[in-house]
């Protein structure tokens, strides 16, 4: 969106939605694609960069602490961005009601699942079963009715994204866990991300209000949910580490709130089961990350595993066959 000035602000085209393009259709179709690609690109750093900044934040601030900050953040640096740019927030109670309902499928549920399943669980069988969460997209958009485009290239590259996140993981080394308490709470986690893909999609993406405010909105309406929840499960003593305070900062603003923006655009423009790829990429950059700033080893498993990814991810995105 361009500014009053002409000029166009570094996120444009990224979080907003798109002008109408004088170049002609197929122009402008090319450049949607790219810009697509873009966001998925970007929504996969934050995404993934996120296991980071949780590690480290968990060292001075409790589970239930930590997600409320989260969406607390996310809500107050998206919703003046979004009352700038001359938006308003969304009057009728039934969107109010949809952005509830999609804050507790999205993420006051599975957010407190994981941080039940992670106790119990080894990080490598929770990221497979997270990993599960496309499947559960198809699976649901399918039966609902929202998404029956089920294409080769598609179900391919849903396959073979799943099979990449599960050659990197190797959870093989650790399967009796999934049958734990923690790795079922794992897996429902994974179930509510693909409950929230089909439920944006069907009831508040394309339903005129911008991504951007509806970002802001679910994000105030997890906040008010989980303020409720804070009293009885979030009242533990706060360390103020400095390193810990910066990466909940960094959690909230950028991997919450900027990443919520993109989920949306992405659902808008590409439906609920491709834009729900980008968790195949997660493990991808967890793992890039962890050899670049933790200096962990990358074994030919792992590169295996992410070269199966890339291609599921380019082939689940394909529209045709």
């Amino acid at each position: 969106m361009a500014g009053t000035d002409g000029e166009r602000r570094p996120l444009d085209g990224l979080i907003t939605e798109p002008a109408a393009d004088p170049a002609g259709p197929a122009v402008r179709g090319s450049g949607v694609k790219r810009a697509a690609v873009g966001r998925l690109a970007l929504l996969a750093l934050l995404w993934g960069s996120s296991f980071l900044w949780v590690k480290v934040a968990l060292r001075g601030f409790s589970p239930m602490q930590l997600v409320f900050l989260q969406v607390l953040l996310g809500f107050v640096v998206l919703t003046p961005i979004a009352l700038s740019r001359g938006l308003r927030f969304p009057r009728t109670a039934s969107t109010w009601g949809h952005l509830f309902v999609a804050a507790v499928v999205a993420n006051a549920i599975p957010y407190l699942l994981i941080g039940i399943g992670v106790q119990t669980v080894d990080s490598n069988v929770g990221g497979v079963l997270n990993a599960t969460a496309p499947l559960w997209t198809v699976a649901i958009a399918y039966l609902a009715g929202s998404d029956r485009a089920i294409t080769v290239y598609r179900a391919l590259g849903i396959s073979l994204g799943f099979l990449g996140t599960i050659v990197i993981f190797s959870p093989w080394r650790a399967a009796g866990e999934i049958a734990t308490v923690g790795g079922l709470a794992c897996l429902a986690a994974a179930a509510s991300y693909g409950v929230s893909y089909v439920y944006m999609g069907r009831f508040l993406a394309n339903r005129g209000v911008p991504p951007l405010m509806l970002s802001a909105s679910q994000l105030g309406a997890a906040t008010v949910l989980l303020a409720f929840a804070l009293p009885f499960a979030g009242l533990q003593p706060i360390t103020w580490r400095a390193d810990a305070v910066v990466s909940i900062l960094i959690h909230g603003m950028l991997c919450t709130g900027a990443a919520y923006v993109l989920n949306y655009r992405l659902i808008s423009d590409e439906g609920p089961t491709a834009a729900s790829v980008v968790t195949y990429l997660l493990p991808v950059v967890s793992i890039t990350l962890g050899a670049l700033v933790l200096h962990e080893s990358v074994t030919v498993g792992m590169a295996i595993g992410t070269a199966l990814v890339l291609t599921g991810v380019f082939l689940a995105r394909r529209r045709r066959i």
